[in-house]
């Protein structure tokens, strides 16, 4: 029995090598992403809120459009506008009308937003370092290498429920 067997009570083995692998990916994930959101807290910050400050911060001071910034998600988030109105009501960020087009809003991140990021820069690198440190540059090397290889598959058609 491996280690998730044992973290999520698994009796029978998994269905496949790729079903293990999968799960782990989705455990640790979970795992890391919790430990930052607890952090986060403290700051009233959510790890999606954290990604999307830094997303603005990267874009300066000629910001981005609410699609263009979706797409920079590490994950997607369904109702960006939400997420943007919360912390515009924080002052974090600053969205106006373009002055070509109307229809399109534009997204900064404001002095605040890039202060609290600065604030919280070091801690964030630290608990990564606790987290992902140990296991030394090579085996984070082979992880990224394989984890952008998993992106890269190209799925040639989805896969569709049998009609019974």
């Amino acid at each position: 029995m491996n280690k998730l067997d044992q973290e999520i009570r698994q009796t029978k083995p998994f269905g496949s090598i790729e079903e293990e692998a999968f799960l782990n990916l989705g455990r640790s994930w979970e795992t890391i992403l919790g430990r930052l959101a607890d952090f986060l807290k403290q700051y009233q910050l959510t790890p999606t809120q954290y990604n999307m400050l830094r997303i603005l911060r990267g874009a300066g001071k000629e910001g981005m459009t609410c699609s263009e910034a979706a797409g920079r998600m590490i994950t997607a988030d369904p109702d960006i506008t939400r997420l943007l109105d919360r912390l515009e009501g924080r002052e974090l960020i600053r969205r106006e009308r373009s002055g070509q087009d109307r229809r399109i809003v534009i997204s900064r991140i404001t002095e605040a937003g890039v202060e609290l990021l600065k604030e919280i820069q070091k801690p964030v690198s630290e608990l990564l370092a606790r987290n992902l440190g140990h296991l030394g540059r090579r085996k984070l090397t082979d992880l990224i290498e394989t984890l952008e290889e998993v992106r890269e598959v190209k799925v040639l058609a989805p896969l569709t429920r049998r009609k019974k």
